[in-house]
């Protein structure tokens, strides 16, 4: 490319080699999906959410004060025979508490290989700053599915550890997080806390002050419970529908 190029043409040739290179990723990550499904792998989506204190309280900021808060992160798996009987987690992600928990993932591989044997581990790609740079060497792009390490905020997924336990490792290329049913998930429990927070608070006034208690734990309970084993498979076969596409559309 010339050295004059416009930027407005270099960004365009830029955004062009991003998106093939992409393209690549989700073909070979498709493909691999479905010989693993014919193998007799179960897929699993395992993955994270935030939840911030201001979508539980529902305070508004529209007055243009904004009071920073706590967010909470949930850890959890499902898949089209709907969430994955395993004890999800909730962690407090603040600037004091960011740890690995390096034995949760180990834990979940063997819940896993217990309750449905050996399982594709589907896990979404983490955007990274330097995403849109398009990369020279062929032969990671080709193999961009099979990451050494996807590091979530708290958890450490390693392809290793899930290999002992007979299951495979994916990652899903983080521009096609729709063919990820557990955002979708994510989203239906958010908007369940939002039409149900004020079911799960309690007033107390002591003639000075007013108090506001929310139970936070059995709102979350509750919200992953109202996404059943019905909606877990709706959600499934959408995202099958979106495989097929793209599978008959890259190909």
């Amino acid at each position: 490319m010339p050295h004059f190029a416009k930027p407005l043409l270099r960004n365009i040739i830029i955004r062009n080699l991003f998106h093939s290179m992409k393209r690549k990723q989700c073909l070979q990550y498709l493909k691999t999906l479905r010989t693993l499904q014919y193998d007799g792998f179960t897929t699993v989506y395992f993955g994270e959410t935030d939840i911030p204190e201001s979508l539980v309280t529902g305070e508004d900021f529209s007055d243009g004060y904004f009071m920073p808060t706590p967010t909470w992160c949930i850890v959890h798996a499902g898949g089209s025979q709907g969430w994955m009987p395993w004890k999800y987690r909730m962690f407090l992600r603040d600037e004091l508490c960011i740890k690995q928990e390096d034995s949760l993932f180990s834990e979940f591989c063997d819940v896993a290989k217990k309750i449905y044997g050996k399982c594709t581990i589907v896990v979404k790609e983490r955007r990274r700053q330097d995403e849109m740079k398009p990369k020279e060497n062929k032969e990671s792009e080709a193999q961009a599915h099979v990451p050494s390490v996807i590091n979530l905020t708290n958890i450490t997924c390693c392809p290793e550890v899930a290999k002992s336990y007979g299951h495979k490792l994916l990652s899903l290329p983080s521009p096609y997080s729709y063919l990820n049913p557990l955002d979708s998930a994510w989203s239906s429990l958010k908007w369940f806390i939002i039409n149900n927070r004020k079911e799960f608070c309690l007033q107390s006034i002591d003639g000075v002050y007013s108090y506001q208690y929310i139970l936070f734990s059995d709102l979350i309970s509750k919200g992953i419970e109202r996404i059943n084993p019905s909606k877990w498979r709706t959600l499934t076969n959408k995202v099958r529908r979106w495989e097929n596409y793209y599978l008959g559309k890259f190909s």
